[in-house]
């Protein structure tokens, strides 16, 4: 009989089997050593850390990837004048994969509310994503609806940059990368 599912925070020990389990659902090359590192430091403030992973018998089944506020960059794929709060109160969803295998089981859901309880530690009062809005089945965009993320904005091309100078290659777009982002906003519950 398998073991229970284990939430815990991701440390550079489980940086091979994140980065594969992120690339197989997003994409070669989607994550790198380099930009792991990166998101794992900036997902980090003192001793309060927001990024997870699920794991059962050893094996991850889930990763979600959350930048802390002042650790993202507002771009121009973000629409602060439609923000509840300002980046300063809010984190950042860069990332959420989970193993097909385990699909349908709220790992998800429960890496979410992981980051979230992180998050709320540092202030936070919402988080930001930008939701794949072409991921197969529209599941990303249907799985972040469910735990309340509200679509305020769209943005075409969001990683077609990555796809042509860093080597991201779509699944969906069969390589150069044309998919649209929902820039979506999840306030957090009591706020």
């Amino acid at each position: 009989m398998a073991g229970d599912v284990i939430y815990r925070t991701i440390t550079a020990a489980d940086s091979a089997a994140v980065i594969d389990l992120a690339n197989q659902v997003h994409g070669d090359n989607y994550l790198s050593e380099e930009s792991l590192a990166a998101l794992l430091a900036g997902g980090t403030v003192a001793d309060v850390k927001l990024n997870w992973l699920a794991e059962r018998d050893g094996e991850v089944l889930g990763v979600r990837l959350t930048l802390a506020p002042g650790n993202w960059p507002v771009d121009d794929a973000c629409t602060p004048t439609k923000w509840p709060f300002s980046a300063a109160q809010m984190c950042y969803f860069k990332c959420a994969a989970v193993s097909e295998r385990a699909r349908g089981l709220g790992i998800g859901k429960q890496l979410l509310q992981c980051s979230i309880d992180a998050a709320k530690q540092l202030g936070c009062k919402a988080g930001l994503a930008h939701i794949w809005l072409q991921s197969p089945q529209n599941s990303a965009y249907e799985y972040f609806s469910r735990c309340g993320g509200v679509l305020i904005s769209t943005h075409p091309d969001r990683w077609l940059q990555a796809s042509l100078e860093d080597g991201y290659y779509c699944p969906v777009c069969d390589g150069t990368c044309r998919c649209e982002a929902g820039e979506m906003i999840l306030v957090f519950e009591g706020q």
